[in-house]
């Protein structure tokens, strides 16, 4: 039998000292981690996780052990210097969110970045993610995109759907449900009466994509107001608007 450096498919991930792994987690489905990120997350010395109640359901899936710390959006500033430092000392850290890949609309981008400006090497362990199965899954263009994360609540909010009335490429965004409406009204009004696909609980039980121009959406969320993770997939600006404009 000929050799090969090829690694056994049961082999368990080595990680390196003093490296921040960046692990993405599943969004909904316990089943679609992947099992190099079983492997990181069990080998690293210390996870920081955006919260470890929730991180829990899922370390007790899998087996991990590994000690877990809290960083979120209200503690990141006080919390980034203490990984770092332990990251400084040689240990090896994991950063995980409650769902999906952190530093996209999450607090992981902050660590991330300090751990860059500190000279500290960070890895990538891909995985899920909510934006790309719901660009997939929406029936609009997939060649080009753009991801705007969650449109700002209040302040800039104008602004932000006048910039997006321009846009060409297909439209990426995060909602939250008690906002949907809101948001789906102001794209209306911005960027008229587009073609729009809403992906809500992607991965989970209760699963649902539903298609049609904004109008038409509109008045389904008023009829059934919709609740879970929500993401918006709005179709990008058309020639033909263009020469309305």
């Amino acid at each position: 039998m000929a050799e090969t450096d090829k690694a056994p498919p049961n082999s368990a991930a080595k990680v390196e000292r003093a490296t921040l792994y960046v692990v993405s987690t599943p969004i909904g489905n316990l089943r679609d981690i992947t099992l190099r990120a079983i492997d990181v997350l069990s080998a690293v010395d210390l996870v920081a996780a955006e919260d470890t109640r929730h991180s829990r359901k899922l370390f007790g899936e899998y087996g991990v052990r590994t000690p877990m710390i809290s960083f979120h959006d209200f503690n990141k500033e006080r919390q980034a210097p203490k990984i770092i430092k332990e990251l400084q000392s040689g240990k090896a850290v994991a950063l995980i969110s409650d769902a999906g890949t952190p530093g996209i609309s999450d607090p992981g981008f902050y660590l991330i970045r300090e751990a860059i400006r500190t000279g500290i090497r960070v890895q990538a362990i891909p995985g899920p993610t909510a934006l790309i199965p719901a660009l997939i899954l929406s029936g609009l263009p997939v060649h080009r995109f753009v991801f705007e994360g969650f449109p700002p609540p209040k302040k800039g909010r104008r602004r932000f759907f006048e910039a997006l009335a321009g846009e060409e490429r297909t439209i990426i965004l995060y909602e939250s449900p008690h906002r949907l409406q809101r948001t789906l009204a102001d794209l209306l009004s911005a960027c008229g009466d587009r073609n729009v696909a809403i992906a809500r609980e992607l991965t989970k039980k209760f699963e649902e994509i539903l298609r049609g121009r904004l109008s038409e959406l509109i008045k389904s969320v008023e009829s059934r107001p919709l609740k879970g993770e929500i993401v918006l997939v709005v179709e990008g600006k058309q020639k033909k608007d263009k020469e309305k404009a």
